[in-house]
């Protein structure tokens, strides 16, 4: 593929004459213009604790109906005619292929003699699993799995994998058309076949290999009802021992809560194969449980020794008879506790505090991970929302800080106890993961100063350099001080004219830390600004951080929002009028939210997979462990909080929203379409036509889900359309043009 710094004197004359038909050839629609699908609307009233609230569009959460399909159909025919006409649309996608295709490498994991990772030659639909002798220090390896071989349009997902101590078999997870469910196999990875093992109703799901290989702890679901796999509510999850070369319906059943229909499991065995542990999660709350089980004692069980609400207590590592855990209890940016089996075997049903000795203290950077690699912790710290990492000695003593580059994330370092090396990986908004080695030994003696041996490093179509990011800090509503990054291309005026998307999640304790994405570089090359803060209800700042933008306090985390955007055009980064705000799922919930308490803050809006019904998100899926951050509808002082944000519930007529594009998939079986069906549905029939010309428009992908599994074919047709739609909405004809321009850099080839 031509790199666009390369085009010859006629292709540059062509391309000339390409972007100069934009200003000839304005494709702008207004909402006036288009003829929206006619939506039906329904009597359905419901009564919450006395408030009777209407749901009109209700048929629409019917994803199986005819009437239903002919909406979507209409719908996408609406929204590919607007998208078609957008001049700047194919330039737009050219330059994101060639952002995208670039060698990219995931984190390898060492399994006795052999390195295990996943790598993608650029344009592939997905990632393919590779191995290779440890002994290699470079990625060298050969295919061990292709998912892209297992369908015609690369929709099939490895969603996850876990490799046997010897490293000679592979249970792995395959997902289809991006949807949650996985169906699992066994690889014989000498041979490279695979086994008759097959295990089904799987959910976002990880298994345990006992430490001989002959088997597996997992969790599953009962089988759901024909038709209703993607819909319907999933309730009693139950973990299950597998014995290799046996059928599914022969697997033990190892535990199982008839009493709590929400509680799901994860198993891990220790490194010495002897512990069971089981950490028990009740929906999305950060407060798990653990049963531990000593699997060399015929008459040892599951034994409950923390209880699901007590706090965060993850299990670390594990040496002889000593535990280790990274918990918040008493310190909510996090610390890491040891305990005795003894003191385990010795409990009730909840260990006491003090059979809890404190090994690293809480800091006041948020402890966010911790891996147990040559008798060492590797703590990942997140510092204002990038990454910090420090080694300790198995007493906590600091060892050593890893020298980092700027504002970044580090991720990896999977090992066992015993093992003298491990990977990580290093990103930016401006530089693609890249992949070291670690010789934790030499780090230390070295005092940090030791350069890392780098296993992999990408080759991409443009400059680092060219690109800068800084930190700001602002004020929220109520004063509370948050920081957020604001990455640009070097030399770009601050003058409050640039376009800029504000991207935001703020919920579920998830942390926004920086990363490289080929579609937010594309953003950036042609002259916009790309702003991401760490909104109340994250994990950035630690459990207190979190527990103040959750439930009845989820406020915060609009008002956090939209002091960010005001923000951005006090500050001259940008104007009202040149503002877009984009995020999915949580993220989508927040521009849902924003957009409607805000609608004159900006210029447009992309609320991807959002939960926009917060009076019916848990009656379908996995949507009932939200309740958890959320708070439940079903509750009369939930319901109170809910209803004043509810982005569908707070559409009024004859408002003008801003430019809107609602993107959702047929298959997300998380947060189900129908959210985005009835907002977009709302939205167009409320939006003013008088005086706004802002587009309400509605993107419905076909065999995708919530994001996860997403071929790469399918992720830039959805950043074009993204691109497109607010290069319509923000620019004029002669700031498309000069955007356009800016992609192509011909300083670089001497034009």
């Amino acid at each position: 593929m031509k790199t666009f710094a390369s085009f010859k004197s006629r292709e540059i004359l062509s391309l000339v004459v390409i972007i100069s038909g934009l200003m000839l050839s304005s494709s702008s629609s207004s909402a006036a213009e288009i003829k929206y699908p006619s939506t039906d609307k329904g009597d359905v009233v419901d009564d919450y604790n006395g408030v009777k609230v209407a749901d009109p569009y209700r048929w629409l959460e019917d994803a199986n109906s005819e009437k239903t399909a002919a909406w979507v159909k209409s719908e996408n025919e609406v929204t590919t005619a607007f998208l078609s006409k957008i001049a700047a649309r194919p330039e737009i996608k050219t330059r994101l292929s060639e952002l995208w295709n670039y060698e990219r490498c995931g984190v390898p994991i060492k399994k006795n003699t052999r390195l295990f990772y996943s790598k993608n030659d650029g344009l592939q639909n997905q990632n393919v699993l590779y191995v290779q002798d440890a002994s290699e220090k470079n990625a060298k390896g050969t295919v061990l799995l292709d998912p892209n071989k297992l369908s015609k349009d690369g929709t099939v997902d490895l969603a996850n994998y876990e490799i046997t101590d010897d490293g000679q078999l592979m249970a792995y997870g395959l997902s289809s058309a991006g949807s949650d469910w996985q169906i699992w196999h066994v690889k014989d990875i000498s041979k490279n076949t695979d086994l008759n093992d097959e295990i089904k109703f799987v959910k976002n799901g990880s298994v345990a290999f006992l430490r001989d290989g002959s088997g597996f702890y997992y969790s599953r679901y009962d089988e759901p009802a024909a038709g209703q796999e993607l819909q319907a509510a999933n309730y009693y999850q139950k973990l299950f021992f597998h014995k290799i070369g046996e059928a599914q319906s022969k697997d033990q059943l190892i535990y199982e809560r008839k009493d709590q229909k929400e509680w799901e499991f994860s198993p891990t065995i220790t490194d010495d194969g002897r512990y069971l542990i089981v950490q028990i999660f009740h929906g999305t709350s950060p407060k798990n449980g653990v049963l531990l089980q000593d699997l060399q004692d015929s008459k040892s069980v599951l034994k409950q020794v923390v209880p699901v609400g007590r706090a965060m207590f993850t299990f670390v590592g594990q040496k002889n008879e000593q535990f280790w855990f990274l918990t918040d209890e008493d310190a909510p940016r996090g610390r890491i506790v040891e305990t005795s089996w003894t003191s385990i075997a010795g409990c009730s049903d909840s260990i006491a505090k003090d059979k809890l000795k404190e090994v690293v203290k809480e800091s006041t950077d948020t402890l966010e991970d911790v891996a147990t690699v040559d008798n060492s912790f590797i703590c990942s710290y997140m510092q204002d929302a990038h990454s910090l990492v420090t080694l300790h000695d198995l007493n906590g003593k600091f060892l050593t800080k890893l020298a980092l580059p700027g504002y970044g994330t580090v991720a990896g370092f999977a090992g066992k106890l015993d093992d003298k090396e491990t990977y990580y990986s290093y990103t930016s908004f401006n530089t693609p993961a890249k992949i070291y080695h670690l010789d934790v030994k030499a780090l230390v003696e070295s005092k940090g100063s030791e350069s890392q041996d780098v296993f992999f490093a990408p080759h991409t179509h443009f400059n680092p350099d060219d690109f800068v990011t800084e930190q700001i800090f602002f004020a929220s509503k109520d004063g509370t001080k948050l920081p957020m990054f604001v990455s640009y291309k070097k030399g770009l005026k601050l003058d409050g004219k640039n376009q800029t998307y504000l991207y935001g999640y703020g919920g579920f304790k998830i942390s926004l830390l920086p990363t490289f994405s080929p579609s937010n570089l594309f953003w950036m090359e042609s002259g916009g600004i790309y702003a991401m803060p760490a909104l109340r209800g994250g994990g950035e700042y630690g459990e207190a951080w979190h527990e103040a933008g959750m439930k009845a306090k989820k406020q915060n985390v609009f008002d956090d929002f939209i002091a960010a955007a005001e923000t951005l055009v006090a500050r001259k980064y940008t104007c009202k009028e040149k503002l877009s705000i984009g995020g999915g799922s949580n993220g989508g919930l927040l521009v849902g939210a924003c957009m409607t308490q805000r609608p004159e803050l900006y210029q447009a809006a992309i609320p991807a997979v959002g939960v926009m019904d917060m009076l019916r998100f848990n009656k379908f899926t996995v949507g009932w462990g939200w309740t958890q951050e959320y708070g439940s509808p079903e509750n009369a002082e939930d319901f109170k909080s809910l209803i004043k944000y509810s982005p569908l519930h707070n559409i009024k007529q004859g408002v003008c929203y801003p430019a809107t594009m609602v993107t959702t998939a047929d298959h997300d079986d998380r947060v189900v379409p129908g959210h985005s069906f009835k907002f977009a549905a709302a939205l167009q029939t409320a939006q003013a036509t008088e005086h706004c010309d802002n587009p309400i428009l509605i993107r419905i992908d076909t065999k995708a889900g919530h994001g996860h599994g997403k071929s790469t074919e399918k992720v830039i047709d959805e950043a074009t359309d993204k691109w497109a739609f607010l290069f319509e909405e923000l620019l004029d004809e002669s700031e498309r043009e000069r955007a356009l321009l800016r992609t192509y850099d011909f300083n670089k080839s001497g034009h």
